[in-house]
């Protein structure tokens, strides 16, 4: 496994992060499996949001079945995601009330007096800068959150909150994979006229690296939005044979080769797993037993169905 320094601490962080979106279904003895086998695997790191169901109980109860396991864990939560009482779908809330509740009961949930990181889970419209940074730092100087961050935001988003703030931000979760690679297009194909360059994300990756802030990618197994996994897709058949022939090349699978290709740009980069299978955990880990080379990120890239100018 390999490590970041994480936030104003300079934590380590595993490069592979666990993620809890799918845990629904799983008894807290199953998930403390899961999270033991992370562990043993070199992956440090676990992250959820209350938005995903009872996601935080199951951890909070995982973690009281296996006294000692809660300090073993850099864990991550996010906030800002709720469920509209008018309407069947979800809208955003950054107010200072909703950061410091969400907070709280996340911690209860948890059964745990503090969390590493902490997310401000999309875009907010409303969202005041001010009241965001006013609970930042009370939940900093209480030692509840560590460490703030934000998801799916560019760097537009990010520079309103950051000015408010005495501590840098430091990450953004935001989605990237072989099949969904938006913000690769817009780097290639830089002031063309085409759709590929048209820049959608402001220099989300360059943002990062200039401010040494880490990237982490979710749906690192997906197509499009929610759109499936590409593995084993017949419409992404010589992706796949792309996969597999480099797979084969250093004893891997196309999972972990999937996971390295994100891995490989060179900032501060970590990637979200969402399997609640053990040995596939395991599988996810050893994306980080070797590093790809340069001709083997841009054969996935072209294989993706992607061109370059």
């Amino acid at each position: 496994m390999r490590y970041i320094e994480f936030g104003q601490r300079g934590t380590k962080v595993s490069e592979v992060i666990l993620g809890a979106m799918r845990i629904a279904d799983k008894t807290p003895e199953e998930v403390a499996t899961l999270i033991e086998t992370a562990l043993d695997s070199g992956i440090n790191a676990v992250d959820t949001a209350p938005i995903y169901g009872p996601s935080e109980g199951i951890i909070g109860n995982a973690f009281a079945a296996r006294p000692g396991l809660r300090d073993r864990v850099w864990l991550q939560t996010k906030l800002g995601i709720r469920p509209h009482p008018q309407r069947k779908a979800n809208y955003f809330d950054f107010s200072y009330e909703h950061i410091m509740e969400s907070v709280d009961n996340s911690l209860r949930a948890l059964q745990t007096d503090h969390v590493d990181s902490l997310l401000l889970h999309r875009p907010d419209a409303l969202m005041e800068p001010d009241e965001i940074a006013r609970a930042f730092q009370e939940l900093y100087d209480a030692g509840k959150v560590l460490d703030f961050g934000v998801s799916n935001q560019n760097p537009a988003m990010i520079r309103r909150i950051q000015r408010r703030l005495p501590f840098a931000l430091a990450a953004n979760q935001v989605q990237i994979s072989a099949a969904f690679t938006p913000m690769f297009d817009a780097f290639f194909n830089a002031n063309m006229q085409n759709d590929a360059g048209i820049m959608r994300d402001g220099g989300i990756l360059e943002y990062a690296d200039e401010h040494d802030m880490a990237i982490q990618a979710w749906s690192v197994l997906q197509h499009g939005y929610f759109g499936g996994v590409f593995l084993g897709n017949p419409d992404y058949a010589e992706l796949n044979e792309a996969l597999e022939r480099i797979a084969a090349d250093h004893d891997s699978t196309p999972t972990a080769v999937a996971i390295n290709w994100v891995l490989r740009y060179p900032t501060k980069m970590q990637a979200i797993v969402g399997t609640t299978r053990p040995e596939r955990v395991r599988m996810s880990a050893a994306a980080c037993d070797w590093v790809m080379s340069r001709e083997e990120w841009y054969e996935v890239y072209l294989a993706a169905g992607n061109q370059l100018p």
